[in-house]
């Protein structure tokens, strides 16, 4: 993948915390020049005051922040002082993207709406991450947005409270439906010349990303509850068995091959002339009583005898890793993303941008 294939665009990021800057970083990450404008009088973007009780608290950045605005050219101002809005407006009038995630009041009382900025650069492309929609101007945070979209509800173990993604799940969708709308924009313009306002409201984000859940509610009027990691329409799919030392391994069978071979592996052929597990429907049916079975099977055979086996026999198993782990893996290594500090310090963080462009 080429990282230099935006080497000659520049992108005016207005936005803070994540969604925004996600968007920024990801052009960043491709060779654009990306200016970042933080608020002069909260002494930036609020993530870098956003630290792990383990962090230097002196610092003026946090690993927060360092997750999303690799390779950027900060710029500490005051939007209310006509001298920098001018300074901005400069910036703005030979940009090709601006990236804003002001509410839409907010913006427009600040001369940084779509229209202001229209006049001052006709072709520009103008990214905006809203929180409920062009109309609305509450503002909007990941975790209300998970729970009011129903992510929380379906999340969690069963029987247990609802439970928030441990990750800005929503910030990170909804910036990548921005870069796409971005690109598109791009595209038209090549075409036409002319610029474009890109809107994204994380709730319709949200909405857009229940998948098979939102349509198992649509077509069957089925309201999912909280299983844990178990896939609501495969079995065993999230299931959760361990090994004769305690290893905890996540199964993902997702056909009757699979399964056929699963049950092979663990010495349980029997299992698949069941009439109780003959197929995908019967096993989600009778999900606990294969589950018991396989796990008492599991835990005869070594961590590594179940892995090599299902290697072999291609059967989706695989560890259930910590980040220590992950990060320990050589194929991690490649998505990591290292810079220098003013302060001599190297920060880390991973990449955005992870497709593979090639002509061959």
């Amino acid at each position: 993948m080429s990282t230099d294939i935006f080497k000659d665009l520049r992108v005016v990021e207005l936005s803070s915390v994540l969604a925004g800057p996600a968007v920024g970083m990801f052009f960043a990450e491709l060779g654009a020049e990306v200016i970042k404008i933080e608020n002069q009088f909260t002494d930036g973007d609020v993530t870098r005051s956003w630290k792990l009780p383990t962090e230097d608290a002196d610092k003026n950045t946090s690993a927060y922040y360092h997750s999303i605005n690799w390779n950027k050219k900060s710029l500490l101002r005051n939007l209310n002082s006509e001298s920098h809005k001018n300074e901005i407006y400069e910036l703005i009038s030979s940009a090709d993207i601006v990236v804003s995630n002001f509410r839409p009041t907010s913006a427009k009382k600040l001369g940084f709406d779509y229209p202001s900025l229209k006049k001052i650069n006709p072709q520009l492309l103008f990214g905006l991450i809203t929180a409920y929609g062009d109309k609305g101007d509450r503002p909007g945070f990941d975790a209300l947005i998970q729970a009011e979209t129903g992510w929380m509800h379906m999340n969690g173990n069963a029987g247990g409270p609802p439970v928030k993604m441990p990750v800005a799940l929503m910030d990170i969708i909804a910036a990548h439906h921005l870069k796409e709308g971005l690109l598109v924009a791009m595209v038209r313009k090549l075409k036409t010349g002319k610029g474009a306002r890109v809107s994204v409201s994380l709730y319709d984000a949200a909405i857009a990303s229940l998948a098979n859940q939102a349509s198992n509610w649509l077509n069957l009027g089925h309201n999912p509850i909280r299983k844990g990691s178990q896939h609501p329409n495969i079995a065993p799919y999230g299931d959760i068995i361990k090994s004769n030392e305690g290893t905890p391994l996540l199964l993902a069978i997702g056909n009757q091959k699979q399964f056929r071979e699963l049950c092979t592996l663990l010495g349980c052929p029997e299992l698949t002339q069941d009439e109780k597990f003959l197929n995908n429907i019967q096993r989600v049916k009778h999900r606990q009583e294969l589950i018991d079975s396989l796990k008492i099977k599991a835990s005869k055979l070594s961590t590594e005898e179940l892995l090599s086996a299902a290697d072999q026999r291609e059967v989706p198993i695989g560890r259930i890793n910590d980040l220590k782990s992950v990060f320990a893996q050589e194929n991690a290594q490649p998505l990591i993303l290292k810079a220098q500090e003013k302060d001599g310090s190297i920060s880390q963080r991973v990449r955005t941008a992870i497709f593979k462009l090639s002509e061959s």
